[in-house]
């Protein structure tokens, strides 16, 4: 398919020509397998996700299977595309993504839901999966969203929870015995009932009961699992990783190298849903870290080598780690970048490091304003954390720290708000400790805050979220207390959060406003410039469904949540006592300290806990 003539007219170009150093060529005539592992946001954002960079890699080195890259088109592409009625289309060979053995979608956040079904009616394929032909693409997800799959149960032929790399192979191999059988459809999807960590939401039956809670959720396929566990990788310095990243030909999100150097996480904050469901931790070895850092050093040419993991400094060999990357790095110029430092394990020795080639900002998380509010959610730092950390940076010559909090979280009053405040002005004073003659002349603090969103398959996953109002009168009294000119103030558009917050936790009466939602207009909602509130409020009220059912009430223990027939590794036991301690502002010690009985290391048959 030739897509020249809508490139001439489009802003960037390059965001759809596909022919970047590293990325993979194939002949599709030759191929067994044709997967369109399709990312629902711009390039820019796509090209940035490491799942992406590791399956897609994964996927090519079988030599019968071709996976091809396809992200949204940016409005000024798509409305070439209608006008000039060329499908969806797969960067590699500008193939029509309807042609493809699968359309794959990796779901990172819930506004990104609108982009799906955009992309699948722009690719010309039947939205709902009941209506879906025999020679159509079977349409399969995964990612973090997929914890919750039902408001995408309609669209979606079946769900890889959990760690992809072997789960998607076993998916492959079930293919391949299927096509060759020559049987139905139908028959493939059965087949997928037998791969654990596989979720085929058609041969599960909801009810509801009259107050639109759910009665029953139940298989109706004697194979069907009655809880489908995620699936998780034991050993991760045997699994694939790729050392030949693709270099885009512009500039995107996060434009450089990364290094996963485990997941999991041992804290146990109670409103994140990455610190829950990526349990266990599992570490790579530093050995692995370093070949793999020279063999990506080699390939790409990034003047950046970012650390990737969900808290940084907690993993065991950092020392070995960072000193050998050092090594690799600082004759070449290459910045070493390691986010997701917590502050209580912020040193000198680490910044040294980061700054060791350029100096980047340093972003700080407290989350709370009081350290009652931090129990509360377990976060399991401090103020004199926060004030150490802030005077190691500004001795160290940093002059911008950026402070990242959220709002809205449960038992908050406006003392946590007002203690927000009062601590930007304290790190300000850290500034100012510093001897004139040693410290960054430029002063920047940055308070941040995000509006707290109810996760599935965390403590929190059965507290009532804050409405719009109540947020917007949240965001402006915490305005009112920052009086320092030394401190600017940015927050998150409440309305979006609220919107986050019903698909989230959201069920199958869900998949009626996106599919409403999509004919209205809505897409890349996650951008500011397109999020239509009203638009939104307008698919719900035409889809018969009220948006703050799924947000605005407490639920109870014992309702049947639509997440409830996915074992993420926590379990309901372990978070419902993690829900009564927050009440209780009572903290639970990291996973090193003392093992809480989270019931990962039962549920996952074997998983290791760290």
């Amino acid at each position: 398919m030739n897509i020249d003539r809508l490139l001439a007219r489009v802003q960037k170009p390059t965001r759809y020509i596909g022919t970047e150093f590293n990325s993979v060529h194939k002949n599709p005539e030759e191929m067994a397998i044709r997967f369109a592992f399709c990312f629902p946001d711009v390039y820019e954002v796509g090209m940035s996700h490491l799942g992406m960079k590791i399956l897609y890699h994964l996927l090519n080195r079988e030599e019968d299977i071709y996976c091809e890259r396809v992200f949204a088109p940016w409005v000024d592409m798509e409305e070439e595309m209608r006008k000039e009625g060329v499908p969806l289309f797969s960067l590699e060979t500008t193939s029509p993504v309807a042609d493809f053995d699968f359309v794959g979608f990796t779901l990172q956040y819930e506004m990104s839901f609108s982009n799906i079904i955009n992309m699948l009616d722009l690719a010309g394929i039947s939205l709902y999966s009941s209506e879906r032909k025999e020679d159509e693409p079977f349409v399969c997800c995964g990612g973090p969203c997929a914890y919750n799959p039902e408001p995408l149960a309609d669209f979606v032929d079946f769900f890889m929870l959990g760690e992809g790399e072997e789960v998607m192979l076993e998916v492959m191999d079930a293919y391949r015995k299927w096509k060759a059988s020559g049987a139905p459809r139908r028959a493939f999807l059965e087949s997928l009932l037998l791969v654990p960590g596989v979720y085929v939401p058609c041969f599960y039956d909801v009810t509801y009961n009259d107050d639109g809670t759910i009665a029953s959720f139940l298989a109706n396929h004697p194979s069907a699992p009655k809880t489908i566990t995620k699936r998780i990788i034991h050993d991760l310095d045997k699994v694939i990783y790729p050392d030949n990243f693709i270099v885009p030909f512009m500039e995107i999100v996060h434009d450089r190298m990364m290094l996963e150097v485990f997941r999991g996480c041992i804290r146990g904050c109670r409103f994140c849903q990455a610190g829950m469901v990526y349990r266990p931790v599992r570490e790579k070895s530093a050995k692995t870290l370093l070949d793999c850092a020279q063999k990506l050093i080699d390939s790409t040419g990034y003047e950046e080598l970012s650390i990737s993991s969900l808290s940084t400094s907690d993993y065991t060999e950092l020392k070995e780690l960072t000193d050998g990357l050092l090594d690799l790095t600082e004759e070449k110029k290459i910045s070493l970048s390691l986010p997701s430092l917590r502050l209580d394990n912020f040193s000198m020795e680490l910044m040294q490091k980061v700054q060791k080639v350029r100096k980047s900002g340093l972003t700080f998380a407290p989350e709370a304003g009081t350290q009652r509010l931090r129990d509360v959610i377990n976060k399991g730092v401090t103020e004199e954390d926060l004030l150490r950390a802030a005077s190691i940076a500004f001795g160290g010559g940093y002059g911008g720290v950026k402070l990242y909090f959220m709002m809205g979280l449960p038992t908050e009053t406006n003392e946590d708000l007002a203690g927000i405040a009062k601590l930007a002005e304290k790190v300000v004073e850290c500034y100012f400790a510093v001897p004139k003659e040693q410290r960054n002349k430029n002063l920047k603090v940055t308070v941040s805050t995000s509006s707290f969103v109810p996760k599935p398959h965390t403590p929190f996953q059965w507290v009532r979220q804050n409405d719009v109002d109540e947020l917007l009168e949240k965001q402006n009294f915490l305005k009112g207390q920052i009086t320092s000119k030394r401190v600017s103030y940015n927050w998150h558009e409440a309305k979006l959060s609220v919107l986050e917050g019903v698909f989230a936790r959201g069920d199958r009466k869900l998949s009626k406003v996106l599919a409403c939602a999509q004919k209205l207009g809505a897409r890349f909602d996650g951008w500011h410039e397109f999020f239509d509130w009203d638009l939104w409020m307008d698919a719900f009220r035409k889809a018969g469904v009220d948006p703050y059912f799924y947000n605005l009430r407490e639920r109870s223990y014992d309702e049947i949540l639509p997440w409830d027939h996915i074992n993420a590794g926590p379990s309901k036991e372990f978070l419902m006592r993690e829900n009564e301690k927050a009440k209780r502002a009572e903290v639970t010690p990291n996973c090193r300290e003392k093992c809480a009985g989270c019931g990962v290391n039962v549920s996952l048959g074997g998983g290791h806990c760290g």
